[in-house]
């Protein structure tokens, strides 16, 4: 990397652990509404688009409807996005480690950062695969999908009923499916959250609110545009009785055999129209959090 890009700004472990919490939070009060639509279309067929589940969910349930399972992901995606940016400024450590003794710079490549963003979905998966879980449930109470009798208040009785009838391993339904999406999604996630805020900030010191905001967007457009075909393997999987499926490809096999191909790319649309906005102001609600923290300390 040039030396005239800024210089890798490091973070201990708690302080990347509570700025990736920060960031969480903005993310999941953004794009939570966008999140329900995307998740009602990939496990239905009732809906002939966006535009008509956008209408059927509001004239049955309201706006309410559209946050249905927020508490899950306030919940999950907080503890969720802090292990995940922990887990990355981890693997850019362990990039630095292992690099050659007479590397003359820590600038990390955008391969390096790919790597420590692929690196940072691992741990985030103890989280994110039943924070998903439940929310998946509760998303798609009372929709075709969902034909089981049991109506869940919240996330915390939703976790009691599937506790109650598949245990811990009910709640991490999943999570090959959730690995599949997020390691690849996470290397070109950071990758291109870093490669255009670079480009962007150039020399400048301090923080740049529009090359965050920008940056942050386009990472979320990045990682959408690989990761929708597992997540929609991931919402199956999530949202259908126990058995239902044998394994991660054997879901996919028979969605690409009964709806054919295009049924892996469903949800795309809304995902991309949520994927800027959410990440935006994700990372500048990190971004944010790391400027405190810094300022706090000098």
């Amino acid at each position: 990397m040039e030396s005239g890009k800024p210089k890798r700004r490091e973070l201990n472990q708690f302080d990347a652990f509570v700025a990736g919490g920060c960031g969480g939070i903005a993310n999941v009060l953004i794009g939570h509404p966008f999140d329900t639509v995307k998740v009602r279309l990939q496990t239905s067929s009732e809906y002939k688009g966006l535009t008509d589940c956008v209408r059927k969910t509001l004239a049955r349930d309201g706006v309410k409807g559209l946050y249905r399972g927020i508490t899950a992901p306030l919940m999950g995606v907080t503890p969720m996005w802090a292990i995940s940016f922990w887990g990355y400024e981890l693997g850019q450590r362990f990039v630095l480690y292992f690099r050659k003794p007479n590397t003359s710079t820590q600038n990390l490549t955008l391969a390096e950062l790919a790597f420590a963003g692929g690196f940072s979905s691992i741990p985030s998966t103890i989280v994110t695969t039943p924070m998903e879980r439940l929310k998946v449930i509760l998303q798609t109470q009372g929709t075709a999908a969902n034909n089981s009798r049991t109506q869940y208040t919240g996330m915390i009785d939703a976790a009691r009923g599937v506790f109650a009838e598949s245990g811990i391993r009910g709640l991490y339904r999943g999570t090959v499916a959730t690995l599949a999406r997020d390691i690849p999604g996470g290397a070109a996630y950071f990758a291109t959250y870093e490669f255009f805020y670079r480009e962007l900030k150039g020399d400048g010191k301090g923080m740049s609110v529009g090359a965050s905001l920008f940056a942050g967007g386009m990472s979320g457009v990045a990682m959408w545009m690989i990761a929708i075909p597992p997540d929609v393997v991931k919402s199956r999987i999530q949202s259908s009785p126990e058995g239902t499926y044998k394994s991660f490809m054997d879901c996919g096999r028979q969605i690409v055999k009964s709806e054919g191909v295009g049924a892996l790319y469903r949800g795309f649309g809304v995902a991309m129209i949520r994927a800027f906005p959410a990440n935006a102001a994700g990372w500048f609600g990190r971004m944010c959090a790391v400027e405190a923290i810094h300022k706090m300390k000098e």
